[in-house]
């Protein structure tokens, strides 16, 4: 059975987008390459020297992954090159947008795209692991087992590093949290594994339902996590902790209407996946459907808004 390489030539403002595309439609092995992380400050303690490849082209981020070669290729490629080209209708600038397939068989593909992956340390706590790789943690670790395979938020990008290092931050023993857009169900998993007794994940795409189930299960939270299709929190009866949302500024906008409803009192709203030019938009919203910003945070092009609800009669 022999594989496509599928490459966008994108922006790293479309590059989350992007790769929720290639995730929804079932594109294995997804692998961002972002040229601006090259720019942007480095921890001494952890890079020595940064060679910066010559030639690169720092307006260009490119996500790569792999579809089968079958009779459904020719319908997925064209579903993922017009969703791309959609993108700019929510105000996403997606650079070249150029797409470029490259069939390739399974024994290259097969080990080629795992190389990009090894055990990750995010926050304080929270470890990432590839299930083909051996880890020993710390007594204080806690352990994130996911592939990558189909999987969209590995760990890898800003904006799910932003969300878990804030939930490493929020999440207490016994809290209930809403995980919306779930994706792979990572941050479902990091809240569960946090500490979280009960997690509802929420997605419209099937595979993400079907995989974070999976990988709930992988991790030995499959009577914590409960994911479903939904869209967004539309008629969802549960009260959550926390609601967590790693999805785009126009969603998070949209969803700044709903989630107060869904919130005990007190609760909190993480909201990640803004680029640095929506942010204030994005807080605008917030205020204007009853949060109090409490905190943000920003990595790279990417911020993160941690806000609550207006006590009444503020």
């Amino acid at each position: 059975m022999n594989w496509v390489e599928i490459r966008v030539k994108t922006t790293t403002e479309a590059i989350e987008a992007v790769s929720n595309i290639f995730y929804e439609a079932g594109v294995a092995g997804v692998v961002i390459e972002d040229p601006k992380i090259y720019l942007r400050p480095h921890d001494t303690e952890e890079w020595d020297y940064i060679e910066i490849p010559e030639g690169l082209d720092f307006e260009v981020a490119q996500v790569t992954g792999y579809l089968v070669e079958d009779s459904s290729l020719a319908e997925r490629a064209e579903t993922i090159r017009k969703r791309i080209n959609e993108l700019p209708n929510y105000g996403l600038n997606i650079g070249k947008g150029e797409i470029i397939l490259t069939t390739i068989s399974e024994t290259d593909w097969s080990t080629a795209w795992k190389k990009y992956y090894k055990p990750t340390h995010i926050g304080n706590r929270i470890v990432i692991k590839p299930s083909w790789e051996t880890y020993t943690p710390k007594p204080e670790e806690i352990v994130i087992e996911l592939d990558p395979g189909m999987a969209f938020g590995t760990g890898t990008h800003e904006t799910t590093v932003l969300c878990l290092e804030i939930l490493e931050k929020y999440v207490k023993q016994g809290m209930t949290v809403i995980d919306v857009g779930c994706g792979s169900g990572i941050l479902s998993i990091a809240s569960g594994k946090l500490g979280a007794s009960q997690v509802l994940a929420i997605d419209t795409d099937e595979n993400a339902v079907r995989i974070t189930q999976e990988n709930a299960e992988r991790n030995g939270l499959d009577t914590v996590i409960q994911a479903i299709k939904n869209d967004k929190l539309k008629d969802i009866d549960f009260k959550a902790d926390i609601i967590v949302a790693n999805i785009i500024a126009d969603v998070i906008i949209d969803l700044s209407k709903e989630a107060a409803l869904c919130l005990k009192d007190g609760g909190i709203f993480i909201a990640s996946g803004i680029i640095k030019d929506r942010k204030l938009s994005v807080i605008e919203a917030l205020e204007r459907n009853g949060f109090d910003l409490v905190e943000q945070f920003e990595k790279g092009e990417w911020v993160a808004l941690v806000s609550t609800q207006t006590p009444i009669g503020k």
